[in-house]
């Protein structure tokens, strides 16, 4: 199917799309510029792959961009290939997510509320953010969003997630802002972040 929800806004843009197709289906949509590889065995993670690069070329033509394909850096964050515009993709099946920006690095995730987030909030959020979000699973999703959009604007993964990202508590609504706060080496940086809920899935990025 065409993406679901496509927001432009000059130098940015972000979408979602939802998974219908088949294998080959997505595969010609970028035929002659990615392949998926022989050694991705799963076939759901084949569809989520092959659904992020078709995503991201449809969000580069709304950008009036061409798509050359993506390819990742030393510490597997995606990037596109002879492009300026930073790139963060998300996927839990049969849903994926795009972010980019022409100016600045990007976040995005995307979840569907769980009973594990649940279970292991103790190990991924700080006390005082264990007050704000109780038993709510669909704040525990959006926290859990917010942090790993966090991980991907920041671009690498030796953060640890009760101990160097925060989410400021707040009130939950169908959407929202929220902040998030980096504590790295005793410096100190705040993230802005879009969180919206829908029936099946939340989504969070980085504004």
């Amino acid at each position: 199917m065409p993406i679901e929800k496509i927001v432009v806004e000059k130098d940015r843009a972000w979408a979602l799309w939802q998974i219908t197709e088949d294998e080959k289906s997505l595969s010609l949509e970028v035929d002659g510029i990615e392949k998926v590889s022989d050694t991705l065995k799963n076939s759901q993670k084949r569809l989520e792959w092959l659904a992020g690069r078709v995503a991201t070329k449809e969000v580069m033509k709304s950008l009036h961009q061409p798509f050359y394909g993506l390819t990742k850096d030393e510490f597997g964050k995606p990037f596109q290939r002879m492009s300026d515009f930073k790139l963060s993709l998300s996927h839990s099946f049969p849903y994926v997510a795009v972010l980019m920006d022409k100016n600045t690095s990007v976040g995005i995730d995307l979840e569907q509320p769980k009973e594990k987030l649940l279970r292991i909030a103790s190990r991924i959020h700080h006390e005082n953010e264990l007050r704000d979000l109780g038993t709510d699973i669909v704040k525990h999703c959006i926290y859990w969003c917010a942090k790993e959009s966090m991980i991907k604007l920041y671009g690498r993964k030796d953060l640890i997630f009760a101990e160097h990202m925060f989410v400021e508590p707040f009130h939950r609504k169908d959407e929202g802002n929220i902040t998030g706060k980096f504590i790295v080496s005793k410096s100190e940086r705040i993230v802005p972040m879009h969180y919206i809920v829908y029936t099946n899935f939340i989504v969070v990025f980085t504004r």
